[in-house]
């Protein structure tokens, strides 16, 4: 009987293997399969220079995005998230590795590269099974190969399919379709992580496309940062067209995962890289430049969905995030935090604050050099220690020193800037100009209740030295605990990095990744000081 009993159970085995045999598989990955269905895809949508405020579900009353309102209706809305850095390369290093730019070495300028020694999430993802893609714009701008890389960290390229543009200035990438060509390559119950990256709203804008697609300038929230006109109103109303070309790629791309079926096991992010290119926005560590949009959707992992979310997060936390979500163990050099807790409806902890930073944008200074900076967003209160406070801040005046070779090229040449430089003597744009284009002190402290767009610095107040005294410690502490090498001690060598933009000071083989002593010796003396 005992012998009868084995003998029926080695049948049983043999059967169920010649049957997955068979079907062309075998025990191990009959198991996979099973994982794979039940570990969720991922679609990123990040656009380029968004800020915040630019959305329907965040007040806007005239930009359409209902891609975006759908995400934080079905999913969650939050409120306070912020770029690691506003500017586009860190910004995209941060949120792929889940480290903030100080810890990044060459990654935290823009026009760099990212070091391979810096895991990504989307590198794991793909050594656990999954298919990674992406479409548009990836990690950049920059180039891989000082980096030790030979492929984009976003995943493998998919910018085959084009389209007719609505207008002159925006890209003819058909995204969607990209996507769309991803998917038809995923393999069968294989989960996906998909980055939908998309060259707009970042300028140029063509002028008039607001007007041409019946927006009224008279409905145009301007930002008291702004001059409030018709040039300014216009302006916005440019940007805010090229943000619903981004809104209804995202609309397809989100219905190309509906008509699969796997839409409610699909975390579908969408948000953006920094704040809108306008001048004290884009490169500055202000709300305009540094508070983004964020929604993410997911049925199957968020509980109580249409929650807004007050808590503080930075666009880093999402690489731990999506490893999590997949049942991977974030590795220790990730320092960001997983917002799963969040999804699951517990109480934040500890999330009552973001920090942002900046080293060297467009390196628009004498010698290429960057303007240092760190913040500490909190609900009340924005801390800005500036390292360097002796630069311009927003670059040089005299174009003849900038890589861009434009004056105060860290901010993007616009109508919006035009102005404000042809008219910054005159009443009424005096004050905004300087804000924009001039010295800044090394501290700054804005009151967000009483001046909500960060316009009058009240640092070195009697009244508030100890909310300073208590910010400046508390950033401070997170700098040393994250191994900031202005605080810690060590190389700082962001102002001596290889610039990969349009104009180096020196350009550089592509096998060839220079070190720093010569990078320093092959730069000018007056450079280095």
């Amino acid at each position: 009987m005992k012998i009868n009993t084995v003998e029926n159970r080695l049948i049983q085995v043999l059967v169920t293997i010649a049957i997955l045999f068979v079907a062309g598989s075998d025990p191990l990955s009959a198991q996979n399969r099973s994982e794979n269905q039940t570990r969720p895809n991922i679609l990123f949508c990040i656009s380029d220079d968004q800020s915040y405020a630019h959305t329907g579900a965040n007040g806007d009353p005239v930009v359409q995005t209902p891609a975006f309102d759908r995400i934080a209706r079905e999913g969650l809305r939050f409120t306070h998230a912020f770029c690691d850095a506003p500017t586009c390369g860190p910004s995209r290093s941060a949120i792929l590795t889940g480290q903030h730019i100080w810890r990044l070495e060459e990654a935290g300028n823009i026009h760099s590269t990212l070091p391979a020694k810096f895991a990504t999430y989307t590198e794991l993802l793909a050594k656990a099974g999954y298919a990674v893609g992406y479409t548009g714009k990836g990690w950049s701008p920059g180039r891989l190969e000082p980096g030790g890389r030979t492929m984009n960290p976003a995943g493998q390229e998919f910018n085959q399919r084009t389209l007719k543009p609505p207008f002159k200035a925006i890209r003819n990438t058909d995204y969607a379709a990209n996507f769309q060509d991803f998917l038809k390559q995923v393999s069968e119950n294989q989960p996906f992580c998909f980055w939908l990256g998309t060259s707009e709203p970042h300028r140029g804008f063509e002028s008039g496309a607001g007007m041409k697609t019946g927006k009224d300038p008279a409905k145009a929230i301007v930002p008291p940062i702004f001059p409030d006109n018709d040039i300014v109103r216009n302006d916005i109303l440019d940007y805010l067209v090229e943000i619903e070309h981004f809104d209804a790629m995202v609309a397809r791309a989100i219905a190309a995962i509906e008509a699969r079926g796997q839409l409610d096991n699909t975390i579908v992010v969408i948000t953006s890289d920094h704040g809108m290119p306008f001048p004290r926005a884009k490169a500055s560590l202000y709300d305009a430049g540094s508070r983004v949009p964020l929604a993410i959707r997911w049925p199957q992992g968020i509980q109580r969905p249409g929650r807004t979310v007050a808590a503080f997060a930075n666009l880093s936390d999402l690489a731990p995030t999506f490893l999590e979500a997949a049942g991977l163990e974030p590795p220790e050099m990730m320092t960001a935090r997983s917002l799963l807790g969040i999804f699951r409806g517990a109480t934040p902890n500890n999330r009552n604050a973001a920090f942002i930073a900046m080293e060297r944008h467009d390196g628009c200074r004498q010698g290429g050099k960057g303007y240092p900076c760190r913040a500490m967003r909190t609900r009340d209160y924005l801390y800005i220690h500036n390292f360097e406070p002796t630069r311009w801040p927003s670059g040089s005046p005299d174009a003849s020193v900038c890589a861009r070779s434009i004056p105060f090229g860290e901010i993007d040449t616009s109508p919006t800037k035009t102005f404000m430089m042809e008219h910054r003597n005159e009443h009424g744009v005096a004050r905004l100009a300087e804000l924009a284009f001039e010295m800044r002190p090394a501290e700054e402290l804005y009151d967000l209740k009483n001046d909500p767009h960060q316009m009058v610095n009240l640092a070195g107040s009697v009244a508030i030295a100890e909310t300073q005294a208590s910010l400046r410690g508390q950033l401070f502490d997170h700098l040393r605990k994250t191994r900031d090498p202005r605080v810690v001690g060590g190389t700082v060598d962001w102002d001596y990095y290889p610039y990969y933009g349009r104009i180096s000071t020196k350009r550089w083989s592509v096998d060839e990744k220079p070190t720093t002593e010569k990078l320093k010796k092959d730069l000018p003396e007056r450079n280095r000081r």
